[in-house]
């Protein structure tokens, strides 16, 4: 014998979206026959689709009369949710059809750095059959693994092997001090005198590993959990940082100085995505980021982020 829940997944998979907007369209309409108008069939068709609604959920749902209808009382509730499940199938439905004109880009800490504004007047001026969105997800993918982008910048170490994915650049490594660090008012910093300092590091999505020096010749470190963490921690005084140049470019503060950290090699900067589900758009935005960050054609240079002021 069938228990109840059985009983209660047959008639989830029974139920249509029709019988539901044949419920609406006799509430809003006011009659069958008006909420056959509305939905492009006859008044019969709206007669069956309620009384199955009413078979499946087993409870009456409008009182009627030659003159009116109204919703019982149980009938009020069923319309609001009926309403809300309308409104999300109206939603996926949207989507689905729209979604491809539309680019996420996903990243942890920064986009393209001083590079994100030309990039997106580019691509609104080139591409503006898709609506390009940049959004800020505090992941290691930055949001692909989670899905919600479909292409996202990487610059901290992560295991490419299970993304497609395409080096479009280089950015220089700066250290992030304290405005008031008496090494803000030097040009650069070596990377061998980094231990002798306490360094904020983000393990999650951060680019900095203590793998940049020798066992033995490593410096303390005060883990934080996220971009603003991190920025606290090195306006205190009590850290600093390591990071890439699309940091000191989008995150200026008057609290804190960035400064080139003169002898480390730079960090590689990914675009990745989905290798079964690429967007239609990926490998021109790929070539976009790639050409911006070759130098080519920038409308304006800012200020070089390690440039005493």
């Amino acid at each position: 014998m069938d228990d109840g829940t059985d009983a209660e997944r047959r008639g989830a998979q029974a139920l249509e979206l029709k019988h539901l907007r044949c419920l609406v369209a006799i509430i809003d309409t006011g009659t069958f026959t008006d909420a056959a108008h509305e939905l492009g069939t006859s008044q019969a068709a709206v007669s069956r689709s309620l009384a199955a609604l009413e078979n499946l959920l087993g409870v009456r749902l409008l009182h009627r009369t030659s003159r009116s209808v109204a919703p019982t009382p149980a009938g009020v509730q069923v319309l609001a949710r009926a309403r809300v499940l309308l409104a999300g199938a109206d939603e996926l439905i949207h989507e689905a059809a729209t979604g491809r004109t539309r680019l996420h880009v996903g990243h942890a800490w920064s986009a393209f750095g001083s590079r994100t504004t030309e990039f997106q007047r580019r691509w609104h001026e080139q591409h503006p059959e898709t609506d390009l969105r940049l959004i800020r997800h505090n992941t290691p993918t930055g949001g692909l693994a989670e899905g919600l982008c479909d292409l996202a910048v990487i610059r901290a170490p992560l295991d490419l092997k299970p993304w497609a994915h395409a080096l479009i650049g280089h950015e220089t490594r700066y250290v992030a001090l304290a405005s008031d660090d008496p090494w803000a008012r030097r040009r650069s910093i070596r990377l061998a005198e980094i231990p002798a300092r306490t360094l904020a590091i983000d393990r999650r999505t951060g680019t900095t590993t203590l793998g940049l020096w020798p066992e033995g010749a490593r410096p303390d470190v005060e883990y934080t959990h996220d971009i603003d963490d991190w920025l606290a921690a090195i306006a205190t005084g009590r850290c600093i940082g390591l990071t890439a140049e699309a940091t000191a470019a989008q995150y200026r503060r008057d609290d804190i100085t960035y400064r080139p950290l003169r002898d480390a090699d730079p960090i590689p900067v990914h675009l990745i995505w989905r290798p079964h589900d690429a967007h239609p758009a990926t490998h021109t935005a790929i070539a976009l980021a790639a050409h911006l960050y070759r130098g080519h054609g920038a409308r304006s240079r800012p200020r070089p982020p390690g440039r005493d002021r």
